[in-house]
């Protein structure tokens, strides 16, 4: 709540106990106190907003806005009222009404720096950045600080940032901040490192590199101290810009001779000597090489140069990294340039081993000789990791048993060669047997480093982790290639290792991967709650758990992880304003852009467009015309078919594939045009769901009235618009399919740890796809219908029977494909189905839409039927009965016998795998031990205990379906 200082004024005594309810969290209490302070003091303005702020935590939200407009309109100028408004006005999401509270104020008091202040905050909040600069000059004015003028140069910014014409931007408004600023520094006022960085900003972005270089050289690029190196950094990026490669050369070398260790300065001296090189630069005949003294322009001299510092580091007490890979990097550079052993460097094979010698011990050594495996031919990869295996210091194998590490550095080396023995691929090479040994091999030494780890802390992770880690991932080879075992095993060795190392993420994201793929939820869902995903991880990680969440039909599950998601992006909006707001405050303005940045970028997230989209359709699923109407939850959830509010030109893809750790060789690992294939597979799924969405909202647009569809007056009220607005979104529909069934038939693979596929292939595969495309058409066929009246369809009326018949076909058809064992343990095998559960779940959705539509048709019906009936009495002749109707009839039939059949089929798979005995389970070709058989046991319970209420969840929603359609009567 709003801070409350030193007690002057009663009406602040008489406030604070409903401060301290509401601070409290009690907040039936705190209004109850407002309306007994209000009694006596009608005019205590306060009191009644926190009344209000009370109502709106209380769920209230009308009333709250009520009584909140009631105190706005009276303009006040007390803090307390202000603050209160301002706090109640965040918690409803309308941060622009808290700038008409401090426009009315800063009215009222013209002279309080702390109004302005607010009001400029305000502006910031809402992004009014023409607002923003007239508020900071106003305040400038009253109270001539410095901060108070660069807030109004920020706000010039951006508006350059923010401005659609990029002419606009570069011509008015960043050279007006450029002049304000001169003016600043010609009257010496500069007095902050902000205002430094804020006058180098304007000139980068006006592209005045020389100037903005003058600047940072000059007497202002003093005041650069906060960060390590800033002024040597931004000098560095001017002159790679101006492409002053002699003084970018020079400033590398010195500050490489001033710490040999930094990487990043070794990459711009390579970059400037070969710029050097191609532009054939010699010395000056006279004075100095470049403004920042001596450099390199030769091959020799950067070989000379590496060598030097190699040398100087040899003499230090602990070995820098740096000098060592630098000498690879110059390797690798010459040779793309064609030259191979001209320079005499050494060879690469034995630059790493020396290398390895050197650094083996350490977690770095592995992700350090990464980037220059490929320096190696293939030929040499089995030598290179003998030699390796060759100096490791391990103890003499005895009998049977392995040469295993006396100490945790030894192990570190064993495990760096184990990793690197993976990325070049030869672990891909063995023989079925082989490897097996070799994951047996690990498996044995995973468990005797366990013993290095004895005194870690429970949040500690063990030493031996990897190899755990690399064990679970040659057994997915061995599943990969048709092994059923092999994945049990893997689950069973990495719940061991989760039970050694309870905070190891690497062995979670695994094990929630490896249950999703076998089709089991509930534990992935356990798993992701252990990781305590914090902030931007639920748009970067969060598409493990969304992705299986509906489909694997644990509704309750999906509406937790979607909405914990979604309270994520919510909150993005809000808490990025406060992000900019203390950017404003402490200076930090080169952030402004970046939180901007950020703020639009989770916006625009593919994830946040997928999560929204699928909680929506959920919540249709799991409520419509169950326990209200489809049109209440269609309006409750403002949805209106002409609105497409997914950006889909700007969206983004935040997902990080690489989460998962792995060794894979490149030809294994996830590329880039696996990316771009993934990413356009989720976008082409989207929209075939967006467009789902949008069509069930537009069937509520089209429900029967008793005007004429083709009247003029129905054509005034929009009706004739709605129905071409369906009709368009069908064959956008129509289209997507087309185009969702030419990606499909491209069958791309991506790696197991790369993005999970889409719902697409099984969308398409069920005949879900089928099932509702009919239904959609249907609706248009049904409006027709509608619109001409029953004397006059005889042709739509054979269209939609004909129609009927093909749905309940296709819908036949769709629990064809939801038949099968989910679990079976037979001749030492275990083998899971999970397409089973993702068709019944296509099933129910299909269902669902089939029944919606069916409504709006007996909706249409009724009154002819009502009106046949008038007739029959009027007339004594008997007038014959439409075939529309019993074809209806027939159909609702159909559809209750199917879902009859469904719910049984359900049932008797529930029974049947609740008699299932886990204790059942053995695998051939594994001699397990008891603690082994102790994890697989558990972790095959927890799939089996996932598909029970699986099955259970979706049994009880297509029982409540069932009901449904009992309910279609004509």
């Amino acid at each position: 709540m709003a801070a409350r200082g030193h007690v002057q004024d009663p009406n602040d005594r008489r406030l604070r106990p409903i401060y301290d309810y509401l601070d409290n969290g009690n907040n039936k209490m705190a209004i109850q106190q407002a309306e007994k302070l209000l009694k006596k003091h009608k005019d205590l303005h306060c009191a009644k907003v926190l009344k209000a702020i009370g109502l709106q935590r209380t769920g209230k939200q009308e009333e709250a806005f009520v009584l909140a407009r009631e105190v706005a309109a009276l303009e006040p100028t007390d803090d307390n009222s202000l603050q209160a408004l301002t706090i109640l006005y965040r918690e409803m999401h309308r941060p622009e009404l808290v700038t008409k509270l401090y426009e009315s104020a800063v009215r009222k008091v013209p002279s309080s720096e702390e109004y302005h202040s607010h009001l400029f905050m305000a502006y910031a909040r809402v992004g009014e950045y023409k607002k923003m600069q007239q508020a900071g000059m106003a305040l400038y004015k009253i109270v001539p600080k410095n901060p108070y003028y660069f807030w109004s140069v920020m706000s010039l910014i951006m508006q350059s940032i923010s401005a659609q014409d990029e002419k606009l931007s570069k011509t008015m408004f960043l050279p007006l901040a450029e002049r304000m600023v001169e003016k600043m520094v010609k009257e010496d006022k500069i007095e902050a490192e902000a205002e430094v960085e804020l006058y180098y900003m304007i000139l980068e972005r006006l592209g005045k590199h020389e100037e903005a270089l003058e600047v940072i050289r000059g007497k202002l690029g003093e005041k650069l101290t906060s960060e390590l190196q800033s002024r040597e950094n931004k000098c560095m990026a001017m002159y790679k810009k101006l492409s002053r490669w002699p003084e970018c050369n020079a400033l590398s070398k010195r500050l490489l001779l001033l710490n040999s260790d930094d990487w990043q300065f070794y990459l711009s001296y390579f970059d400037s000597v070969f710029h050097l090189i191609d532009e054939a630069w010699t010395p000056p005949a006279d004075g100095p090489m470049s403004l920042e003294g001596n450099l390199d322009y030769a091959i020799e001299q950067t070989v000379r140069f590496i060598e030097e510092q190699i040398e100087a580091d040899s003499k230090n007490l602990r070995p820098l990294r740096g000098p060592y890979l630098a000498k690879l990097e110059l390797i690798r550079r010459l040779r793309q340039r064609g030259y191979n052993d001209e320079y005499k460097l050494g060879e690469p094979e034995d630059l790493m081993f020396q290398y390895f010698l050197k650094f083996g011990d350490k977690p770095c050594c592995f992700t350090d000789l990464k980037v220059f495996v490929d320096l190696l031919s293939s030929s040499q990869h089995s030598s290179f990791i003998n030699r390796l295996l060759g100096s490791l210091p391990l103890t003499p194998p005895t009998e049977g048993n392995l040469a295993l590490p006396a100490d945790i550095k030894a192990m570190q080396r064993h495990l760096c060669v184990v990793q690197l023995t993976r990325l070049v691929g030869l672990s891909y090479k063995m023989e079925k047997a082989q490897k097996q040994e070799a994951i047996r091999e690990v498996i044995a030494r995973y468990r005797h480093g366990l013993h290095f780890g004895k005194s870690c802390l429970k949040t500690e992770l063990q030493f031996s982790d990897y190899y755990c880690l690399i064990g679970a991932h040659m057994m997915l080879d061995l599943w990969h290639d048709g092994d059923d075992w092999a994945v049990w095993q893997c689950l069973a060795l990495l719940e061991e290792g989760l039970s050694n190392s309870s905070s190891n993420a690497q062995f979670k994201l695994l094990l929630i991967r490896i249950y999703c793929t076998l089709g089991a939820f509930e534990p992935a869902m356990e798993l992701y709650g252990s990781l305590d995903a914090k902030h931007i991880q639920h748009d970067t990680i969060g598409y493990l758990l969304t992705r299986f969440a509906a489909p694997l039909g644990h509704y309750t599950a999906a509406s937790q992880s979607f909405n914990a998601a979604l309270r994520f992006f919510h909150s993005n909006q809000k808490d990025t304003s406060e992000y900019i707001i203390q950017a404003y405050k402490y200076g930090a303005f080169e952030k402004i852009p970046e939180f901007i940045a950020f703020r639009n970028r989770l916006n625009n997230s593919l994830h946040f467009a997928q999560v929204r989209t699928e909680r929506m359709l959920l919540d249709l699923l799991l409520d419509a015309n169950i326990s209200t109407s489809l049109e209440e939850n269609i309006k409750s959830m403002s949805l209106s078919p002409e609105e497409d509010d997914i950006p889909w030109k700007d969206l983004q893809d935040n997902r990080d594939l690489t989460v998962l750790f792995n060794w894979d060789s490149k030809d294994r690992d996830i590329s880039v045009e696996h990316r771009q294939l993934s990413l356009e597979e989720e976008q082409i799924w989207l929209l075939i769901r967006s467009l789902t969405l949008r069509l069930v909202s537009g069937l509520t647009t089209l429900n029967h009235t008793s005007e004429p569809k083709n009247s003029e007056k129905a054509t005034e009220n929009g009706v004739s618009s709605k129905i071409g607005t369906v009709r368009n979104l069908i064959r956008q529909y129509e289209e997507t399919l087309d185009s969702a069934k030419q990606f499909n038939e491209r069958m791309i693979k991506y790696p197991f740890l790369g993005p999970p596929s889409s719902r697409l292939a099984g969308f398409l595969g069920s005949g879900s796809c089928q099932c509702q495309k009919e239904a959609f058409q249907l609706m248009n066929d049904i409006y027709e219908l509608d619109t001409f009246g029953l004397d006059d369809s005889c042709e739509v009326q054979e269209k939609i029977g004909n129609r009927l018949k093909s749905s309940l076909c296709h819908l036949q058809e769709l629990f064809h494909r939801c038949k099968g064992d989910l679990l079976v343990f037979q001749d030492g095998h275990c083998k899971v189905s999970p397409h089973v559960i993702e068709n019944l779940v296509f099933f129910v959705e299909a269902i669902s839409v089939v029944l919606w539509v069916s409504g709006y048709f007996a909706g249409v019906l009724r009154p002819f039927k009502s009106n046949l009936q008038k007739k029959k009495k009027k007339k004594k002749d008997s007038v014959a009965t439409p075939p529309i109707f019993t074809g209806f009839q027939d159909y609702v039939t159909g559809l209750q016998t199917l879902l009859t059949n469904v719910t049984d089929y359900i049932r008797e798979l529930e029974t049947s795998l609740v008699a299932l005995k886990i204790e059942d389970l053995s695998l051939n070709n594994v001699n397990f031990t008891e603690e082994e058989k102790k994890f697989t046991r558990m972790s095959s319970e927890k799939v089996h205990n996932s598909f029970v209420h699986s099955l259970q969840e979706i049994g009880d929603l297509l029982r409540k379906r069932l009901e449904t359609i009992k309910k279609l009567k004509l």
